[in-house]
């Protein structure tokens, strides 16, 4: 079990078997020494934990969880395509795309799941750059959607 693993299931972490796609694209492109993951949706045990807008009937803290959970699928779907999360030397990037309402400003807050999540399980290595959109729908309903770039060793 590697390193990020252990720690993963120290925080009761179990990563699920990766999403397939919903439509025409790959789950993750290796390329050099980047992986790139696209965007993941909230999935648990393959539902969705939840759908709708923050700022309507989805609040902050369930926004926060459903990015831990979109975090998870990412590391789910770096295991797959690496072997290893090991072989991840830093997580570059992650885009969020929070459902919101128009009035809704607190899409950073909300994104602080992901990330809060990243560095629990790579330390400094899991300090990144960001960027949190809110939009005005997601696929299947999703809250949010995250996508990822690492740099592999």
């Amino acid at each position: 079990m590697s390193t990020i693993e252990k720690r993963l299931t120290t925080l009761n972490i179990e990563l699920p078997k990766p999403a397939t796609p919903v439509a025409n694209y790959l789950p993750s492109i290796k390329t050099n020494n980047f992986l790139i993951i696209s965007g993941q949706l909230p999935f648990i045990n393959g539902k969705l934990f939840a759908t709708g807008k923050l700022g309507g009937e989805v609040n902050i803290p369930t926004g926060q969880q459903a990015a831990r959970y979109c975090m998870i699928n990412i590391l789910a779907q770096a295991k797959a395509a690496i072997g290893q999360l090991d072989a991840i030397s830093k997580l570059i990037r992650l885009g969020g795309f929070i459902a919101s309402t128009p009035e809704f400003t607190q899409q950073a807050i909300v994104m602080n799941g992901a990330s809060d999540l990243a560095i629990e399980a790579f330390g400094n290595k899991g300090r990144h750059a960001r960027s949190a959109f809110g939009v005005a729908s997601l696929p299947m309903d999703a809250c949010i959607e995250i996508e990822a770039w690492f740099e592999l060793k």
